[in-house]
């Protein structure tokens, strides 16, 4: 077995050793004979090299009581080694330099295992509150907490400047809520007014105002019970019956300033790694190239660090970035030519020294461009969406075109999907924004006799059942609702792509196919 040990922190002591020897000679009903076999695993973690977990808990230092909610949460991690086992490899690049910052700031160990809880340690995680990054910013926080968000790059997702910026947060949340980490960590998943809310309703009728006293939203509440539960299987995996791969204490990633924006197949090439590993260790960058803006920096392993720097002498900015020149067409503007070659209309601007709007036809611009196929850069931003989006899904595919004036709501209304499922299939949050021409693909269950969203059928056409559209009213359950118009759970969940986790609210509208010969005279 190879992982974190189960020695407490110390070798194990000899009187420990003679008192389970003692129990197994004495064939006492205590399961001695497992109790020896722990103390040998025990006595060979202790022997065993420190890796990164130890120097983890040797750090712990959140004070929390039992609680069921946690027990529960232990039980799930305890019961998935296969998922204990992609964790620990998505986050073995990335810990090293998570520990490191949290003892800069003297912050609890247990912190360190929070992205596991946000992100699984997936880079590119992106979730319907539109939270990305392993750490999980939405845009606004983000940009609080100094994460610049743009075209080209998104810090959101950047490595080391998401976790000064995680960790300046729940040192904020902290000082907040009066030293009390598990109020910071609920905060940080819900928000501070959320939690301020929730302890202000306890004062009021006298109630305690800890962290499972509080009334907080549901996912809050399992939140700081899940970082507490991965805890305590990272404080012992043997006790719980699981491994962690283990990861050294040294470090894996050192930052090099490079000075200017570079193709990152160039630095991939230079650095003798592959295109999708410098994507991985860089996660930020959103296209073929960094930000011509900054920052000019990339993170590679520290082995290659030496290599890329001598290389990169031989290359000066300008040889960083493949060029073309473009002979300017009548009725072609910069936006035509930005979104053509994968650019952005300031940068052409820049490095052609334009000022306004304005170019003329017959002239020629300098174009930055990549270096190869953009379909090589599989981990940018645009090729991950595209993958997305050609993921075969059940049901018949259908190709939307963005109008003005066009929501996500209106389009899920139309062909009767889910507005969750719907941002899921594009690669998107419910909340993002929609662009007039912006392609969206769509799934319907439905037939449809054409491309053509005019021609869409809904599935009841030629029977007696009728769409209708219902807005949820206060205290309105799916149980309520199923038995107003007679139709199933299933199939009002399945009709608005709902699922078991979320509540239904006031105001939100719902879609409902009903057989109009078994309704009452008030219910349509």
């Amino acid at each position: 077995m190879v992982g974190l040990t189960a020695c407490q922190h110390s070798p194990p002591r000899v009187d420990d050793k003679v008192q389970i020897t003692q129990s197994v000679d004495t064939n006492t009903p205590s399961e001695p004979e497992s109790r020896w076999i722990l103390a040998d695993q025990d006595a060979e973690f202790c022997q065993q090299p420190k890796d990164l977990w130890s120097r983890i808990r040797n750090g712990y230092g959140l004070s929390a009581k039992a609680h069921p909610r946690t027990e529960a949460e232990l039980k799930w991690f305890a019961s998935h080694q296969d998922y204990l086992d992609r964790v620990a490899q998505r986050a073995t690049p990335y810990l090293h330099l998570i520990v490191e910052k949290l003892e800069a700031r003297d912050m609890p160990m247990e912190i360190a295992l929070l992205p596991i809880v946000e992100s699984a340690f997936q880079p590119f995680a992106y979730s319907h509150g539109r939270a990305a990054g392993i750490w999980q910013f939405v845009p606004g926080t983000g940009r609080r907490f100094g994460l610049k968000q743009t075209w080209w790059y998104d810090g959101r997702r950047d490595i080391e400047a998401s976790t000064d910026a995680a960790l300046k947060y729940l040192s904020y949340l902290h000082k907040l809520f009066d030293d009390d980490w598990l109020l910071a960590l609920a905060a940080y998943n819900s928000g501070e007014g959320t939690v301020r809310k929730a302890i202000r309703y306890n004062k009021k009728r006298k109630r305690p105002t800890d962290f499972w006293s509080l009334r907080l939203p549901r996912e809050t509440r399992g939140y700081v019970p899940k970082l507490l539960a991965i805890a305590r299987l990272v404080e012992n995996p043997p006790a719980h019956g699981v491994v962690l791969a283990s990861i050294p204490d040294e470090v894996y990633l050192q930052r090099i300033d490079i000075g200017s924006q570079i193709d990152l197949d160039l630095a991939a090439e230079l650095a003798e790694l592959s295109l999708e590993e410098i994507y991985r260790y860089n996660p930020a960058f959103n296209r073929w190239a960094t930000d011509p803006d900054g920052p000019h920096s990339l993170l590679v392993p520290s082995d290659r660090r030496s290599l890329l720097m001598s290389r990169l002498l031989d290359y000066p900015a300008e040889k960083r970035i493949a060029w073309t020149r473009h002979r300017i067409r009548s009725g072609e503007n910069l936006g035509i030519l930005a979104s053509r070659y994968k650019t952005t209309v300031p940068l052409l601007k820049k490095i052609n020294k334009i000022r306004g709007n304005m170019i003329r036809a017959g002239h020629s611009i300098i174009i930055p461009v990549a270096r190869k196929d953009l379909k090589r850069y599989k981990l940018s931003s645009e090729q991950r969406l595209s993958r997305i989006k050609n993921q075969q899904r059940n049901g018949i595919k259908i190709e939307y075109h963005v109008q003005e004036g066009d929501t996500l709501w209106d389009i899920a209304q139309k062909y009767d999907v889910g507005v969750n499922r719907l941002a899921k299939w594009n690669g998107m949050a419910p909340r993002d924004p929609l662009f007039p021409g912006q392609k969206l693909v769509i799934w319907t269950q439905a037939q449809v006799s054409s491309f053509n969203p005019s021609n869409f059928t809904h599935p009841f056409q030629d029977s007696t059942k009728r769409r209708i559209g219902y807005t949820v009213r206060k205290g309105d359950s799916l149980a309520r609702i199923s038995q107003k118009f007679r139709v199933s759970v299933s199939s009002v969940k399945r009709w608005n792509g709902l699922d078991n986790e979320r509540y239904l609210q006031p105001g939100q509208r719902l879609t409902l196919y009903v057989d109009v010969t078994r309704q009452g005279s008030g219910n349509i």
